[in-house]
């Protein structure tokens, strides 16, 4: 495995990185598809054997037992300074005041809640899950600043939102001294790059990594378009799913997986192989986040990193892509259903 730096810090991460909201024990969150602890150690435990040291995970991920296991199991199976666990905050956690958001309330009851249920005293890194429109971004920011100053946090990151909101953090974050935002966490794949239009330059201009969630499209972009098979957690996302990946864009979306069809077979590699690989490609990138549910999945993300695309490989798999909706800064269903009223016709189901 060879390490790079997250962003223009001096953290060494490996280019690939678990998305630990897989692991979660069913009766606390997903029943039909995060596995309970018996089944996601052992996976935890090959992706450590083969160098990945990189974890991400959130507070709400099953209520906390996704923190919970990737803790335990990290704490089992490695030495705590030899990996970097990422977690998240802002949704809501509990019922009642204060029960979710970035205030400093909020972050500072949030922080020590992760740090119990991940075993350790410090995280690497804390990202925000979305901005939170009902906290200024002052109060957030100072406050997660002083998690780092106090050792509790190593590093802070962020997550979708627009471009001009994160751009207005970076700026506060400058003008007033405070730890600055590292990463960017966000949705980027073949099938959906409208990130490419501002949020990518301005995280390559200001030196932030992005660390990219649904990197295979929730599976789409590793199967054939007429494969019937899918998966228990793409059969059960509805309208988030349908928000990603709208049905009108349906003849760019097949155009485009048929292509990673065609250059995977060229290389006698599977199709996730060559989806995670043209991320690969793209310089803002510091590593996806695989929801790794089995021994494969690893192996085949930790092979996609000897995959060297060609520039003729990447205009293929890039050319039959359209624009469509950048939903990125949506952060609840309010947002979500204001759209809907908006655009009547958009495929917000």
């Amino acid at each position: 495995m060879q390490y790079i730096k997250l962003g223009t810090t001096g953290l060494d991460v490996s280019p690939i990185a678990i998305g630990a909201m897989t692991y979660g024990q069913p009766d606390r969150g997903h029943p039909v598809w995060s596995k309970g602890d018996a089944e996601a150690r052992p996976l935890i435990r090959h992706a450590l054997e083969a160098g990945i040291n990189f974890f991400d995970t959130a507070n709400m991920y099953s209520n906390g037992s996704s923190e919970e296991i990737l803790g335990c199991a990290l704490n089992d199976f490695t030495d705590r300074d030899s990996v970097v666990i990422a977690t998240k905050l802002r949704h809501p956690m509990r019922t009642g005041p204060n029960g979710r958001g970035l205030s400093r309330k909020a972050i500072m009851a949030e922080v020590d809640h992760s740090l119990c249920r991940l075993g350790t005293d410090y995280i690497d890194l804390y990202q925000i899950h979305r901005n939170d429109h009902a906290t200024p971004w002052e109060e957030t920011l100072e406050a997660l600043s002083d998690l780092v100053k106090s050792g509790k946090v190593r590093y802070v990151g962020a997550s979708s939102m627009h471009a001009w909101e994160f751009a207005k953090a970076l700026h506060l974050q400058k003008e007033h001294g405070w730890a600055r935002f590292v990463s960017m966490q966000d949705h980027y794949n073949l099938l959906a790059r409208e990130e490419e239009r501002e949020m990518i330059p301005l995280c390559l201009d200001e030196g932030v990594g992005t660390i990219i969630w649904s990197p295979l499209a929730r599976g789409r972009l590793a199967r054939g378009w007429d494969d019937a098979s899918s998966t228990a957690r793409s059969e059960t996302d509805g309208a988030f799913a349908d928000m990603l990946y709208t049905p009108d864009q349906e003849t760019s979306n097949r155009a485009i997986i048929d292509a990673v069809g065609q250059v995977a077979q060229g290389y006698g590699v599977s199709r996730a192989q060559i989806a995670l690989a043209w991320l690969r490609h793209q310089p803002v990138v510091t590593a996806p986040l695989v929801g790794a549910g089995s021994i494969q999945q690893i192996n085949e993300a930790v092979a996609s990193l000897d995959v060297e695309l060609t520039d003729d490989d990447v205009r293929a798999l890039e050319a039959p892509y359209t624009p469509r909706f950048d939903w990125q800064g949506i952060s609840d269903e309010a947002e979500m259903e204001a759209i809907r009223q908006r655009v009547p016709g958009m495929a917000l189901r």
